[in-house]
């Protein structure tokens, strides 16, 4: 086992050189690219005040009808929640396995099922701006009109499946292509 002998910080605070390892390995070791720290930034600021929002809208709702109706709309929503994403997600369910008799890939379909899995996540979570968010994304024309433009820009970012269909193999110095048969005595 190598173990690094010198680490230096770089660029980003994620982001380390790795000086004295095997050839190989050599050179840098970047853990998280920029667009991916920004994504966790932004996870950052939606966890952070998302809770606020959600003591706001309490506090508020609260006031206006009772600490006790607040509480059994909180729950109410999340039962009717749970019913819903239930019945949607067996009906999503349908729709993968049909796509994948037919010979399609349900591309649009897997999508639809994440996004019916973050409602039913934040509609469990207490509270009435998650539940407005969790209702929208089982609206089915909602989700599939997000899902549809997901799509549509993983596939013109150049993000999409890798290692699906036939490969052609890449020639690296040193490699040997060629055919083999195993013949057994």
């Amino acid at each position: 086992m190598v173990v690094p002998t010198f680490l230096k910080k770089a660029h980003s605070p994620i982001e380390v050189t790795i000086i004295s390892v095997s050839a190989p390995f050599r050179g840098r070791l970047n853990l998280l690219s920029g667009n991916q720290m920004n994504s966790f930034r932004y996870l950052f600021l939606v966890f952070l005040i998302v809770p606020f929002v959600e003591i706001y809208f309490l506090i508020e709702v609260g006031s206006a009808i009772g600490a006790v109706w607040t509480i059994f709309l909180v729950v109410l929503t999340a039962i009717i929640g749970a019913l819903l994403v239930r019945v949607q997600g067996f009906a999503a369910l349908t729709r993968v396995q049909t796509s994948m008799a037919n010979g399609q890939l349900p591309a649009l379909e897997l999508i639809e099922g994440l996004f019916l899995l973050v409602a039913g996540a934040v509609l469990l979570t207490p509270g009435f701006f998650t539940d407005a968010i969790g209702f929208a994304l089982l609206t089915p024309s909602i989700r599939r009109t997000i899902a549809t433009l997901l799509v549509k820009h993983s596939l013109s970012s150049g993000v999409g499946v890798h290692g699906a269909g036939p490969q052609r193999p890449t020639s690296h110095k040193g490699t040997i292509e060629g055919e083999y048969r195993r013949v057994d005595d």
